[in-house]
């Protein structure tokens, strides 16, 4: 304090000197008790008034320059730069008087230099007291540098690559957004927040500008919608996904950015700040890479359309028209060609990220003759609705098949459905779940929050007064709408990528709870024939909030042996409902944060209160059921439980059929261990058969009702073909029973007490032929991406499957493939093909060539869909993979010198997975991100991809070493590409991990894994590696780790739903990682590794950490920074320590002083 008290006086009295203020806050007393010249009491000389102002005058100068000379030997001082930045650090309110006066003589910058001598440079005084209170001030780290050459610690990344190797910087976005795409896997987390939060920490990794980062995102999405723009026929294409990511998902991602520099800064008049500025760069820059902006076909019309728009603009502007209205006219005279970068371009101006004057930008409008593939002009029917047309047939269509243009076309929409007739709620249902739900991306943020609040808004304030679920009937026809449209295609992949999965499923369940509480008519028959019905409204409610989580796993696919953890933070329904009661709260208690948050319109205006699963007693009783039926078998029942009434309803009407020519029902259950049983049936009464009772009773009783007729199907009392009819008569009658089937199948799949049945045409259905093609294709593909794996099924040996995988793969193939059956076919096509994957027998060949029998237009599909399967058994098949990544990642970086070069990115992820069928070789990245969710033990995968790390970085080692000698100049060049080489395998694998594992394998990466590794004796391999390989192996587990933590936990996380997720944990993990490291070097714990390696290591983690993540080491103990701190000074890297302990927070001040001292 001592020492910023002398500096703030110093500069106090040197603007005094010189007349000028000084900046001082209201209270503050000046340097001087009286100000200005003034009259002498006692003149002895007889001096003249004249002589006395000059002398004075003199005087004064010759002080402030003498100040001013003081003042800069004090603050290019390396120790008062230390004591300046430990108050700036740990002290922000008292380092703020010294601010003040900074500003102040920045505002009197040339007044000064006029009024001191010449010699004398103000801007070097501020450059050294700026430079402390700059957070990229940072020592070298001294013993990488001196082993290293020329690869500066302090210098950017990004400086020191050109070409494709700085794209290859930025492999995690290419990753994030590749993974995001896979709907197999729903996230509770919104693409916008993750996103948000990783371009901000890349941009700080990398050190990277504003106009690079954007650019690397944009181009990360384009090369996306490129690797499946033709995608395959199967039941989900998800091209949809992937132009939502680029045209929806990233633009809200940068508008975020961009309003925390607005709201930090401010908004001066017209000027434009720097993360704006970026963006346009980045967008104008995309210009040049034609090759990545070519549309899909689909949307080749849209993209001609706002080309055409863009010239009719600039058409306009240079005639000089200025009526905005006549942008909207649609003119076939003025045709121009588009691309994606038009439709990424008008998705920025629709959310003010930009204005229409990137319609002039250069090169952007390209004028042409006759478009192909282009409609003639066509009037929208959304101008038709908006000027009052009745919601008619044609219309509706036209308004389904056609995405809205603007938000107050929505709202026109959305209150018809919230206010209007039946009719009219159905229609606008139907409406906005249609193409302005998947393909309005300059509007998607809206539709989506409209769709969930009318999921909503359908439970009344109080309903305790009426029947159970009856409040819901008269919504039923528009709930159905809504339904089917959410549970259609990519829709619900969208909703969850925009973060809405927690919201949907609050929604969700009170429709279930009052829904399943209904009775059904006495005369219901059927579901699926399409006409809407109690059953068919809460089969669809009930397997939508389904497929929001894995709710069929079996527990060993959640937890592994010695852990009692979540391997990879599967959802659950607790976890969702936790999610966003924590948002609603963190809302409720935080407005400033609440603005924060809310960047995407519509999506966050839902209101909203907690939601208890406890407040659905139903819903609960059969969760706790579906978890009791996966851990355990089923209990008996007695003869009077009103479950087994029901159940053996059940069974009477399902086996009604197999009655009529003999078959009992009591026959049928007499060997089932639930003793399910009853008297016999009469066939005749059909509708006496049928059990008229609610959901939630039906599907209580349908677990019983699958052991009966599995264990007759098993004990040959039912055949394989009245098992399959039975079990679709089940489905048929309600489909909810869905749930309870393949929860039930898929326990007893993993259980393995069933005997194999053979798949021979006569009892099962017949893969025939297409096992072996099937098989032949997987072995092609994966052996083109580097993965050798063995026969599971050879030529001669009968194809057999697991009673109850036989029966789920014949239920599944009994389904026509029609779109109102969508909420059916989500939920069974997920389960079929994870039971497949997940069964100790190779079951996924066979249905693969059942299905493919099925459906031979979805053949690439299935296949792509089949490359899962080994690596769920075959830790040798996982372990090939990652290291076929690392390969083609590194072996193709040679050479290159464009951002989006065929290197690193192109051949770890491909350039076109699907263009004309299936493509060869597969890239493994993409295989990878496909199947890592499969993988059982990914602390495995995580030893693999730590040791690929350390082995690449031997072999960049070696290969400088044995290329050109250490002494040679261009030799110091060479080891900085290894180095910076070396880098991106850190960052390559941090992706993998992160992606493979989540936040609980980082945790056990810090804590277990590489102290492990570090602990253990050297491979033969690796011994005596000489100090360059030992150096960078070192280097690149630092940053492979910290780079694995800064992608979970960031620097400074502000949003809440991440916060809520993964910062909690960080404390105390970073904390036991660097407990071990102080452990180490303060001689407690004695290390196996090389010990260049391990003084590399701790210098390249603790200099990252004190660089980039500051924040971190306040969650530290003194004690533990004391004794890193002293390590470091014994290899001579004071200023590394130093540097710790001055972010060590307040109570290490004096530690520095200490040190200082």
């Amino acid at each position: 304090m001592f020492v910023l008290a002398v500096v703030t006086k110093l500069i106090d009295s040197i603007l005094e000197d010189c007349g000028l203020p000084s900046g001082m806050a209201e209270g503050q007393e000046s340097v001087y008790a009286i100000e200005g010249p003034q009259p002498m009491d006692l003149d002895v000389k007889k001096v003249s008034t004249e002589n006395q102002n000059e002398h004075r005058e003199q005087l004064r100068r010759k002080n402030t320059v003498m100040a001013l000379d003081v003042l800069h030997m004090m603050v290019a001082d390396r120790k008062i730069q230390s004591f300046l930045r430990l108050i700036f650090l740990n002290m922000p309110e008292k380092f703020s008087y010294l601010s003040q006066r900074l500003s102040s003589i920045e505002a009197h910058k040339v007044a000064l230099e006029t009024l001191l001598p010449a010699g004398h440079k103000i801007n070097d005084l501020l450059i050294d007291i700026r430079r402390v209170c700059n957070a990229n001030y940072q020592p070298n780290n001294k013993h990488i540098v001196d082993v290293l050459g020329n690869t500066r610690s302090g210098g950017s990344l990004l400086g020191q690559l050109t070409g494709a190797g700085r794209a290859a910087c930025w492999i995690i976005f290419d990753i994030y957004v590749e993974n995001a795409i896979d709907g197999k896997h729903l996230s509770g987390i919104s693409a916008i927040e993750v996103l948000k939060e990783t371009t901000k920490t890349l941009q700080v990794l990398n050190e990277a500008s504003w106009p690079e980062t954007f650019k690397a995102l944009w181009i990360s999405a384009l090369r996306l919608v490129q690797r499946a723009r033709e995608p395959l026929e199967g039941p989900i294409p998800h091209l949809d996904a992937r132009l939502c990511m680029l045209l929806a998902l990233i633009p809200l991602s940068v508008a975020a950015i961009l309003k925390e520099e607005s709201d930090m800064f401010g908004a001066e008049g017209s000027k434009i700040l720097p993360r704006r500025q970026g963006l346009i760069s980045s967008l104008q820059d995309l210009i040049q890479y034609s090759g990545l902006l070519v549309p899909p076909s689909s949307v080749m019309n849209a993209a001609n359309s706002a080309a055409s728009k863009a010239a009719i603009f600039k058409s306009n502007y240079n005639a000089g028209v200025v009526n905005s209205s006549m942008v909207a006219q649609i003119d076939s005279s003025t045709k121009a060609v588009g691309n994606m970068l038009h439709l990424i371009i008008e998705a920025c101006i629709s959310r003010n990220l930009i204005d229409t004057s990137a319609y002039l930008w250069p090169g952007y409008v390209v004028s042409s003759g006759p478009l192909k593939d282009t409609t003639l002009p066509q009037e929208s029917p959304w101008l038709n609705f908006i000027k009052g047309a009745p919601l008619s047939g044609p219309l509706i269509d036209a308004l389904v098949a056609t995405p809205a243009s603007s938000v107050g076309e929505l709202d026109k929409l959305y209150n018809i459905a919230a206010n209007g007739s039946e009719e009219e709620k159905t229609a606008a249902a139907k409406i906005l779940c249609g193409a302005s739900l998947v393909r309005g991306w300059n509007i998607q943020e809206h539709v989506v929050g409209m769709v969930v609040k009318l999921l909503s808004a359908s439970l009344p304030s109080d309903s305790s007064t009426s029947t159970p679920g009856s409040h819901y009937l008269a919504q039923m026809s528009t709930l159905n709408e809504i339904l089917l449209g959410v549970a259609y295609g990519d829709a619900i992949h969208i909703l969850s990528l925009y973060g809405m999965v927690p919201d949907v499923a609050a929604a969700l369940m009170p429709l279930c709870e009052g829904f399943g509480s209904i009775a059904p008519p006495p005369n219901h028959k059927s579901t699926i024939l399409g006409e809407t019905s109690v059953y068919s409204v809460f089969s669809c409610a009930f397997l939508c909030l389904l497929r929001l989580w894995k709710f069929y796993k079996p527990p060993q696919e959640y937890c592994l042996a010695g852990r009692g953890g979540s391997v990879r933070m599967e959802l659950t329904l607790d976890y969702l409902l936790l999610m966003r009661n924590n948002r609603i709260d963190f809302t409720n208690s935080s407005a400033p944060s609440r603005d924060s948050y809310n960047n995407m319109g519509s999506v966050n205006e839902v209101p909203a209160q907690p939601v208890y699963i406890d407040s659905f007693p139903k819903l609960r009783a059969w969760y706790f059921q579906n978890q009791a039926c996966i851990a355990s078998t089923l209990s008996g029942l007695c003869n009077k439980n009103p479950v087994h009434q029901v159940a053996n309803k059940i069974l009477s009407m399902i086996c009604r059929k197999m009655n009529k020519v003999g078959v009992s029902s009591g026959n049928l259950s007499s060997t089932s261990s639930s003793s399910v049983s009853g008297s016999s049936v009469n066939a005749s009464d059909d509708s006496f058969q049928r059990p008229a009772v609610p959901a939630w009773e039906f599907l209580e009783a349908v677990p019983f009702v699958l052991e009966a007729v599995l264990t007759a199907c098993a004990h040959g009392r039912l055949s394989s073909r009245d098992l399959t009819t039975s079990l679709r008569d089940l489905v048929d009658f309600l489909p909810a029973s869905l749930a309870a089937i393949v929860s039930y199948f898929s326990a007893e799949i993993t259980r393995g007490i069933w005997k194999p049945v053979p798949m021979n045409g006569i009892e099962w259905p017949s893969p025939g032929a297409s096992l072996h093609s099937i098989e032949a294709e997987i072995k092609e593909i994966l052996a083109s991406a580097g993965v050798q794996i063995h026969s599971c099924y050879p030529r001669g040996v009968p194809p057999m499957l697991p009673l109850p995988m036989a029966a789920l793969v014949s239920l599944t193939i009994t389904f026509k493939l029609d779109r109102s059956l969508e909420y059916i076919q989500g939920v069974i096509g997920q389960a079929l093909e994870n039971c497949a994957g997940a069964s100790s027998w190779p079951s996924m060949p066979i249905t693969a060539a059942l299905w493919t029998q099925k459906v031979r237009r979805w053949h690439d599909f299935i296949v792509l869909s089949c490359l899962r399967s080994p690596f769920g058994r075959d830790k040798d098949a996982v372990a090939q993979l990652v290291q076929s990544c690392f390969s083609s990642f590194l072996q193709s970086s040679s050479s290159g010198s464009d951002i989006t070069a065929n290197r690193g990115v192109g051949a770890l992820l491909g350039d076109s997975i699907t263009n004309q069928g299936l493509r060869l070789p597969m890239a493994p990245g993409f295989i990878y991100l496909r199947t890592c969710r499969t993988f059982h033990d990914s602390y495995f995968v995580s030893e693999v991809i730590l040791k690929q790390v350390i082995e690449w970085s031997h072999k960049l080692a070696n290969g400088w070493s044995s290329n050109r000698p250490p002494q040679l100049k261009s030799g110091r060049t060479s080891l900085s590409c290894a180095a910076s080489m070396a880098h991106q395998v850190a960052m390559l694998g941090g992706g993998l991990l992160c992606i493979a594992g989540g936040s609980l394998v980082v945790q056990v990466l810090y804590e277990e894994t590489l102290p492990t590794l570090l602990l253990s004796a050297r491979e033969h391999s690796l011994k005596d590696p000489g100090p360059v390989s030992s150096t960078l192996q070192g280097y690149a587990m630092a940053n492979m780790l910290f780079f694995c933590g800064s992608l979970l936990w960031g620097a400074d996380r502000i949003s809440p739903v991440i916060k809520l997720s993964f910062l909690s944990r960080r404390p105390r993990v970073v904390g036991t990682h660097m407990d071990f490291i102080a452990g180490v070097l303060d001689g407690h714990i004695l290390l196996g590794c090389d010990p260049g390696t391990w003084k590399a290591y701790v210098s390249r983690f603790v200099f990252l950490v004190v660089k980039f993540v500051p924040s971190w080491l306040r969650d530290i103990k003194l004690d533990t920074l004391k004794k890193i701190a002293a390590g470091l000074r014994s290899w001579r890297e004071h200023d590394l320590a130093l540097s710790l302990l001055e972010r060590g927070g307040p109570l290490a001040i004096s530690a520095v002083v200490e040190t200082m001292l």
